[in-house]
């Protein structure tokens, strides 16, 4: 098994953790710890003195709970930048689609990026599937992102953990590593290699 290390320069991308996903229209979620490894990771993340560009959805369609203005378009608890941390604001899944979120890193000579927030299988897989087709490094925290139960389109309920389960596989496969809040933690606590 391969150690996991975080570059110097890596950059912590927490994805779309606004205040919209907590009723409805959005359906149950499963990852009542969603909230605490997120912040667990902003603070170890913070200590190590690493850059952070958050990412918030600003929908575009009408009457949504994530357009600007709606109380649910704000940021969770603990969760928006603080002091200089950068933000970038998108209206499609994917954080490096319409913004200018790949220049930034490019400017700062970024290689690596670490990725969680919600939702597992639709702007969190989209931005690390897109960040790994544009050459950088990701690394997904799984057990700091969250999604939703939705309909199979049979009738039927796929549960919110399946999904999650299903698309940390597949991003595992091809497009990211994958690491849970506590190893991440510990790797930032390490003393920096000379």
């Amino acid at each position: 098994m391969t150690r996991l290390s975080i570059p110097d320069n890596a950059v912590l991308l927490p994805i779309d953790m606004q205040r919209a996903f907590d009723s409805a229209p959005w359906p149950r979620r499963w990852n009542d710890a969603v909230d605490r490894n997120g912040l667990a990771l902003l603070a170890g993340w913070r200590a190590s003195g690493r850059q952070i560009i958050h990412v918030r959805h600003d929908s575009v369609m009408d009457g949504s709970t994530l357009a600007p203005g709606a109380p649910g378009n704000g940021f969770r608890p603990g969760f928006g930048p603080e002091g200089d941390e950068a933000l970038v604001t998108k209206s499609v899944n994917a954080a490096f689609i319409g913004t200018d979120l790949d220049l930034r890193l490019r400017r700062l000579g970024v290689d690596t990026v670490v990725a969680f927030g919600i939702s597992t299988d639709m702007c969190v897989s989209t931005s690390v599937r897109v960040g790994a087709n544009l050459g950088y490094r990701m690394i997904l925290v799984e057990d700091a992102c969250d999604c939703f139960d939705q309909p199979d389109g049979e009738g039927g309920m796929i549960a919110a953990r399946d999904i999650h389960r299903a698309h940390v596989a597949t991003l595992r496969a091809e497009f990211a590593e994958v690491t849970t809040t506590a190893e991440l933690v510990e790797v930032l606590r390490r003393p920096v290699a000379a």
